[in-house]
């Protein structure tokens, strides 16, 4: 946690920085002004860490509130860092051949003043259409044939929901509409593969509720995500139980014939114990005649795992949630979100995630429930 937030504080000001130099000439001539628009992102920066604090201090409402300014802002911010630098590398590479070739290709340019108006325009559009993304959860449904689903079986539905990050953003409208998408699916087993909560869940109660009355035939599993440490592993597993899940933390369950295996999250090394058994030993020791389903919160496949699982179930990575983000995102998770990989042994899916983090916005990575089939090889 402190070296995110040790990240957080080289990086941001340094975005905030780039914003007011872009403004300053532009809509920003007095001094008062510019003082004023100072303040503001100095506020801005702190509120996030505030935020956290007031949480965990019981203050929700304030909390609520700083929340909602603090990473809307934050949204705005990543649109316009990623409109405004792209247009600037245009602009410089423009001005670099003009240089090279000593002629100019354009005669007509805007001002500074003209450029920003235009740029400030189109990120409050995509921010609209942003938050109208998040809104509007995809049914993401995909087929599996494997002679390890018996004929007597035949099809076995799971559903998968990751990252919803119920919390001071994610509440009980978003959940309902969640919770809507899985019943419409009508799914044998439930499973959450990792940061089902975002920070202090103490408030979640009507949330836990929702959530305990999905009841699917085979149940319901989840795993830890970075963020069930983040927001305290005692309080993170207490609400994901009252909420009807099992929790599995290194360890695998049987359940309609199909194995489940949960590891914990990286995470774990930081924030608390690691439990006992590998990830290699824990796969093992399931019965091999079984399909077998790894629920594993990021994306990263253990080569000693390889021919142990079927199918590999993963979350995180949000597709960077606000593109061009999942550009970055793709240097360290190169495996597609919302696609199933075909493995050496198995495959991997990774969701594009079911809630938001930060921002209270997608863009060009809608947020997902996902249906899986699991049907017997004829």
């Amino acid at each position: 946690m402190l070296r995110f937030l040790l990240l957080y504080l080289s990086i941001y000001p340094l975005i905030h920085y780039y914003l007011f130099r872009k403004l300053r000439t532009a809509l920003l001539p007095g001094k008062k002004t510019r003082l004023g628009f100072t303040l503001f992102m100095a506020v801005m920066i702190a509120a996030p860490i505030m935020v956290r604090l007031a949480e965990r201090a019981g203050i929700e409402t304030g909390a609520r509130f700083w929340a909602c300014a603090s990473f809307s802002w934050m949204g705005l911010l990543f649109l316009f860092l990623a409109l405004a630098g792209t247009v600037d590398l245009l602009r410089l590479a423009i001005l670099a051949t003009e240089k090279i070739r000593q002629r100019k290709f354009t005669q007509a340019r805007m001002s500074p003043r003209q450029l920003v108006t235009a740029q400030a325009i189109v990120v409050f559009t995509l921010y609209g259409y942003g938050l109208f993304e998040a809104a509007n959860i995809r049914l993401e449904q995909l087929e599996i044939v494997s002679p390890k689903i018996t004929e007597q079986t035949g099809r076995i539905r799971i559903a998968q929901i990751s990252d919803v990050h119920l919390g001071l953003l994610v509440r009980e409208n978003r959940l309902k509409k969640i919770i809507a998408e899985i019943r419409k699916a009508k799914p044998d087993i439930l499973v959450s593969t990792g940061d089902l909560v975002d920070g202090q869940p103490n408030h979640l109660n009507k949330e836990a509720r929702l959530l305990a009355a999905l009841n699917p035939p085979l149940g319901k599993i989840a795993i830890t995500g970075n963020h069930e440490f983040y927001a305290g592993l005692h309080l993170a597993s207490a609400f994901t139980k009252a909420s009807g899940f099992t929790l599995l933390r290194q360890q695998g369950m049987t359940v309609g014939g199909l194995n489940f295996v949960g590891v914990d999250d990286p995470a774990v090394r930081t924030f608390a114990q690691k439990t006992a058994g590998s990830e290699y030993d824990i796969l093992s020791a399931q019965p091999k005649e079984n399909f077998t389903v790894l629920l594993k919160h990021r994306p990263e496949i253990d080569p000693d795992s390889s021919g142990l699982f079927d199918l590999q179930l993963s979350g995180h990575t949000h597709k960077g949630q606000i593109f061009p983000f999942n550009l970055l995102n793709w240097f360290f998770y190169p495996q597609r979100a919302g696609q199933l990989t075909r493995l050496s042994s198995g495959f991997l899916y990774l969701s594009r995630g079911t809630g938001t983090w930060g921002p209270p916005i997608r863009f060009l990575a809608p947020p997902e429930v996902t249906i899986i089939d699991l049907v017997h090889e004829k």
